[in-house]
């Protein structure tokens, strides 16, 4: 799995959780507030993009992150250690 596939995933479910998103104004550096995703949006991309990758993240990673590009890589190297099934 390559960081570019993890971040395909990420955009995907951000577009799907926040109405009228342009693809285009989702740049690794900033974050999902900043691209008018509210808390329940945020869980909802992260949970799925989890599910979708098969991949798990502590609770106490997650919330360290500040934008896309922190999450990508966090689930990039999730990818990296987790078995595959």
């Amino acid at each position: 799995m390559t960081r570019e596939h993890v971040m395909t995933v990420v955009k995907k479910h951000l577009m799907e959780a926040v109405d009228g998103l342009d693809a285009a104004a989702i740049e690794p550096t900033r974050s999902m507030k900043d691209l008018g995703a509210n808390s329940l949006d945020i869980v909802e991309v992260v949970s799925r993009s989890m599910r979708e990758l098969k991949v798990k993240v502590p609770r106490s990673e997650l919330a360290k992150l500040t934008n896309i590009e922190g999450l990508v890589e966090t689930l990039y190297r999730a990818s990296a250690v987790e078995p595959r099934v």
